[in-house]
């Protein structure tokens, strides 16, 4: 049974753009060309079949490959490759000349998508067989910006591997990329009439001269973190909405992502047992195109470069893990609230002047947990003519950084979905029991 469950690689071709694009070099942004953006981000988009498909048309793979080589003739950055400072800093994008494009990938995998859960974890195919790999031909994988992987089930339905270079896209931008894509394998579009063009107006970001870069996270003396996924009702966000929403806090109006943060981080806080002296920390990153409006290109619309700042939001272990949701809830908004007067400050240069503190730092520190929002950046819109995605697996490859990913449920399904690998193994029981427990 393992082996009907292999996936079995058919070919691996280089995909240019469908027409000549500009050629030469494309310089990155500041946010764009920190350390940490180095990464491949790596992420599973699962589609069932489509009992509506015309079983004459083309299949996935081909559907796919024409479409991405029309949207490269607008996104040709994409196509190109990293380059770097003769220190190995990274600096820009170079498009165009022998060998630049997207490397993809054409599987089959000899199962239906039912035997193998739908990828539920613990996955029964590796994720390595269904990302796309790295070809000989690179001799620096630094260098690439973007590879596909479509893996076609015997059941019709099929699996998106992406690994995205952060350098070049943030989570919105990477979403608005794959949005065009799948306009253009339903014909809805041509490259030259897609709904959104792209935008390139890295020189809108901020450079300020004074910002300070941190270290990068280290596993030294960290400590392993176990995975957990959780389904939430649509009623257990409600439950805790109401709360908040009562009289007791003024008839204010909070979101799913704040309450569901809100339960997260207090029942890690619990689980972990922090000391309750001991401050313990939530980062989570926020759009900052609504603050460069006046600086971006056609104010920010079409915009696919990083352009995020990260809130860090601070208490007191015992008051997290003391408080009621609604009250964790306030320490949050709180947080948001500073949002704009931080971000310009860092972006005057006052921030790191004046503190040395890094805002985009990321940590492997136990006490701080990293979220993201993976619900609205469009990856459970994109439809490339088979409907949107089952789900989308978000894929991490460091299990010493505490992470928590909010990303939409089933289709049609409602609620939402927590993928964490935030606690110690030892401690996920009581997580787990933290998060069901509504009292």
């Amino acid at each position: 049974m393992a082996a009907a469950k292999s996936v079995e690689r058919l070919a691996q071709r280089l995909v240019t753009p469908a027409e000549p694009t500009p050629a030469g070099p494309l310089r990155l942004s500041w946010l764009d060309r920190y350390p940490t953006q180095m990464a491949l981000i790596e992420s599973l988009h699962v589609f069932k079949p489509s009992p509506d498909r015309n079983l004459a048309a083309d299949g996935p793979a081909r559907t796919i490959e024409q479409a991405l080589a029309q949207a490269l003739v607008q996104y040709y950055p994409l196509a190109g490759r990293l380059g770097f400072t003769d220190d190995g800093g990274l600096l820009q994008v170079d498009c165009g000349g022998d060998g630049s494009g997207v490397w993809f990938t054409e599987a089959e995998a000899a199962c239906g998508l039912e035997d193998v859960e739908y990828l539920e974890h613990p996955m029964m195919i590796p994720k390595d067989a269904l990302l796309p790999p790295t070809p000989a031909a690179e001799k620096d994988e630094r260098r690439l910006v973007l590879l596909v992987q479509v893996t076609t089930f015997a059941c019709g339905g099929f699996v998106v591997g992406f690994r995205f270079s952060h350098a070049v896209a943030d989570g919105p931008g990477a979403a608005q990329f794959m949005a065009a894509v799948g306009d253009l394998a339903r014909g809805n579009h041509t490259a030259e009439s897609l709904t959104l063009p792209p935008q390139w107006g890295r020189e809108a970001i901020p450079n300020p001269a004074t910002a300070v870069i941190g270290p990068l996270p280290s596993p030294a003396g960290a400590k392993s973190l176990e995975y957990l996924a959780m389904d939430i009702s649509a009623d257990y966000i409600a439950h805790y909405k109401a709360q908040y929403n009562s009289a007791a806090h003024g008839g204010s109006w909070c979101s799913a992502f704040e309450v569901l943060v809100a339960k997260a981080w207090q029942s890690r806080t619990r689980a972990a047992g922090f000391h309750p002296d001991s401050d313990v920390h939530l980062c989570f990153a926020m759009n900052a195109r609504p603050l460069l409006h006046a600086s971006l290109p056609r104010a920010g619309a079409g915009f696919y470069g990083n352009c995020y700042y990260i809130m860090r939001v601070s208490a007191p272990a015992g008051k997290v893990a003391g408080a009621s949701v609604p009250d964790v809830v306030r320490i949050i908004k709180d947080g948001k609230r500073r949002m704009p007067a931080e971000f310009t400050r860092w972006a005057t240069g006052e921030a790191g002047a004046s503190s040395g503190v890094d805002p985009y730092q990321i940590t492997s520190d136990y006490r701080t947990l990293l979220v993201s929002d993976w619900t609205r950046l469009g990856f459970a819109e994109v439809d490339y003519g088979w409907g949107p995605p089952a789900h989308v697996v978000p894929l991490t490859n460091l299990d010493y950084i505490a992470t928590c990913i909010l990303v939409k449920p089933w289709a049609h399904k409602p609620g939402a979905r927590l993928i964490t690998q935030c606690v110690t193994p030892d401690r996920v029981a009581a997580f787990h029991q933290g998060m069901l427990d509504m009292n």
